[in-house]
């Protein structure tokens, strides 16, 4: 384990709010140090939540609906292939079904077949089921050429997406994205899932209006139920947890504690081995959202929003085990990719130094397009620096080079400081010919080029890199919450932080920095470091896990060491107890 500089956070001053000034101290300097100051920032009640009113699209949205609606006509909602494309899918499905919607099915398009997102492909495969109205979720922003072909079948588009538009838009009937030119709703960090799930409330508010309920005979549909799937589309895509989807994740997690959840959602839990009273937003992201995206990766998503659609229990367990099955051979797959990552990263270093380019492409032909999202991740993780991985277009997974002129997809992932579909946008630019397509956000994005120009591609994603980064942004930094006092190093006070959240991207688990005498040592899994810590202030005694580290440094003859940490309950036979999550380790000679 690398130890990167450990910086502590610069708070914020406080307002003279009395409600957050009564906050225990360490609450308020972990709220300060994550730029809030006053209580109303810190309230969870569904109520907070922004009105749909402000989303530039919905009403126009609403009203084709309606018509659908009126008319029976057949509705399909074409998703994305990832976690918060099969929980927005799954969304609008049971809440149009819910609100009295005669026909709605749904489409995913075979990622290796037809791509990503509304295309011409799809939409034939869409129009052989004469449906009025196409609904995507998770997408369609930049489908012009899909939009435009189902306009031509006559097939009205209502599309539904977060993703950054382009330079044009496409010509659907009603576009509803809080990051389309002109929409002034507050919170741009809303997931696909969140924005699937505001359209749903303008429309029940419209139907409401128009007594839809009443005359046939439908009980309106409590939305707040379908807030498990917002909590885990939005945490498992990684959105930023600004305070619209704090509430939104704060309230699906309650849902899914209580045992108020979809089946499907339990069920991957179950499969999963954690136990859905005491689970936190990153279990959402570490052991939830996986399972479902390795559907999407390996085979197919529908298995995944069948999973999150199934009404009985025993079907909704046997479709989560399916996908567990498929998330063990997404690992499988990924470990080697990461093997034969790290023989191409040895031939990148760069002259004497050894160092890599500022911005690192990958390709290899046998990679497999699903799973290099995951692996472009993994290498950043290690090497703090944008990474694209690249595999062929033609097929999942294929060991021969594509012809010169054949697709190969990438994807994309960033660090802090580095917009990466703005780089995208940059490099298109300054090289029309060289990207065929790309879109994404600040921290994920994708993107396809010719196999012939992946040198080049690699060369302008370098330059650009290095014209928005500094070579300090590279050695990244962990941003410390400081000290923790001998009282807060306790059981309480991890479950108070635990509590506290929910905790994510934007919006981070508090890391705690501070010296320990290593008592015990040992390494279990074959590479975590497990730890029995005393610190010299107190005669507290603490458990504490480091995963991945460095074998040929640890365990050490050290006796002391610089942890950086969260903190985290750890429950064994019954038993609860604080442990100690290891972020950094560094030993300390103090033999001198």
């Amino acid at each position: 384990m690398v130890r990167p500089p450990l910086v502590q956070r610069t708070p914020i001053n406080a307002h003279s709010d009395p409600l957050f000034l009564a906050l225990p101290p360490l609450l308020r300097r972990i709220y300060l140090n994550r730029g809030i100051s006053q209580s109303n920032q810190l309230d969870k009640k569904l109520s907070s939540i922004l009105a749909p009113t402000g989303l530039k699209g919905v009403e126009q949205a609403v009203d084709i609906l309606l018509v659908a609606f009126q008319s029976r006509y057949k509705i399909i909602i074409v998703g994305d292939f990832d976690a918060d494309g099969a929980t927005s899918c799954a969304l609008a499905v049971l809440a149009l079904r819910a609100m009295g919607a005669a026909d709605v099915d749904y489409l995913v398009p075979d990622r290796f077949r037809f791509g990503y997102g509304l295309t011409p492909a799809i939409v034939d495969v869409a129009a052989s089921q004469n449906p009025h109205l196409i609904i995507t979720v998770d997408n369609g922003i930049s489908s012009l050429e899909g939009v435009a072909a189902a306009q031509a079948a006559g097939i009205k588009v209502v599309i539904t997406d977060h993703h950054l538009a382009g330079a044009e838009l496409p010509e659907a009937d009603a576009i509803v994205n809080p990051n389309q030119p002109g929409c002034d709703f507050e919170s741009k960090n809303l997931a696909g899932v969140g924005v699937a799930f505001y359209l749903m409330a303008a429309l029940r508010a419209r139907l409401r209006l128009l007594n839809w309920f009443d005359t046939e005979n439908i009980a309106p549909p409590n939305l707040a139920d379908y807030l498990d799937l917002v909590a885990l589309g939005t945490v498992a895509d990684v959105v930023p947890l600004d305070k619209n989807n704090r509430v939104l994740v704060f309230q699906g997690l309650k849902r899914i504690q209580a045992g108020r959840c979809r089946p499907g959602i339990s069920a991957l839990l179950r499969v999963a081995k954690r136990e859905p009273a005491g689970i936190a937003a990153a279990d959402l992201g570490f052991a939830v959202g996986p399972r479902l995206n390795a559907a999407g990766r390996l085979d197919d998503i529908s298995l995944g929003i069948e999973c999150l659609l199934a009404e009985d229990e025993s079907v909704a367990l046997a479709l989560a085990e399916e996908l567990d099955t498929l998330n063990q051979e997404r690992r499988q797959i990924e470990n080697g990719m990461k093997e034969e990552a790290i023989l191409v990263l040895k031939k990148l270093r760069i002259g004497e130094s050894g160092r890599l380019p500022w911005g690192v492409a990958l390709y290899n032909p046998g990679w497999h397009q699903g799973v290099v999202g995951i692996l472009a991740s993994r290498v950043k993780e290690l090497h703090n620096r944008p990474v694209v991985a690249f595999a062929p277009a033609s097929a999942a997974f294929q060991n021969t080079e594509p012809d010169a002129d054949g697709e190969i997809k990438g994807s994309a992932r960033s660090v802090p400081g580095f917009h990466i579909r703005d780089a995208l946008e940059a490099i298109a630019t300054q090289n029309p010919d060289l990207i065929i397509k790309y879109g994404g956000h600040a921290m994920a994005a994708g993107l396809s080029i010719k196999h012939k120009d992946f040198k080049l591609f690699s060369a302008a994603f370098d330059k650009q890199v290095r014209l928005m980064l500094t070579e300090s942004d590279l050695r990244g930094e962990i941003l410390s919450d400081g000290l923790l006092s001998a009282s807060e190093l306790s059981l309480e006070w991890a479950e108070i932080l635990r509590n506290e959240g929910p905790w994510g991207q934007g919006f981070p688990e508090p890391i705690f920095e501070g010296e320990f005498e290593l008592l015990q040592q040992r390494i279990v899994g074959e590479k975590h470091l497990k730890l029995v810590l005393s610190r010299a202030d107190s005669n507290c005694v603490v458990d504490a896990i480091a995963f991945n580290v460095d074998l040929k440094v640890w365990p050490t003859d050290y006796k002391h060491a610089l942890l950086a940490y969260r903190l985290d309950v750890n429950e064994y036979r019954g038993k609860r107890s604080v442990q100690l999550m290891v972020v950094s380790i560094q030993a300390i000679d103090k033999r001198q």
